[in-house]
């Protein structure tokens, strides 16, 4: 059965983005909406998730639990669905940066 899916592809290269444009609209640069089967949006997710290298990618797609949705994510700048008792919250990943010492 098909359901709908959104995918944000940020900083991605432009051969993924049209290759997305065959499936999904793309209703604002970079945010892709559409209805496919499970198939076709694990298909999808594999290429996305190979070339999305530096940039950021989240799939969210209907499922059967509590929020009724999942999400997946793909990338180096990625933010991290993290499972809290059955809720999925987003974990912000660290930034490398020196701090000044206090004095």
């Amino acid at each position: 059965m098909a359901s709908m899916i959104v995918l944000s592809a940020t900083a991605v290269p432009d051969h993924l983005r049209g290759a997305l444009t065959r499936w999904l609209l793309e209703v604002t640069p970079h945010l892709y909406v559409g209805t496919v089967s499970a198939r076709v949006r694990d298909e999808l997710w594999s290429a996305v998730s190979a070339t999305t290298g530096d940039g950021m990618s989240v799939l969210a797609y209907p499922s059967d639990n509590e929020q009724g949705f999942t999400l997946r994510t793909a990338g180096t700048r990625r933010r991290t669905p993290t499972d809290f008792d059955g809720l999925t919250l987003i974990a912000f990943q660290n930034e490398s940066k020196e701090h000044a010492k206090p004095l």
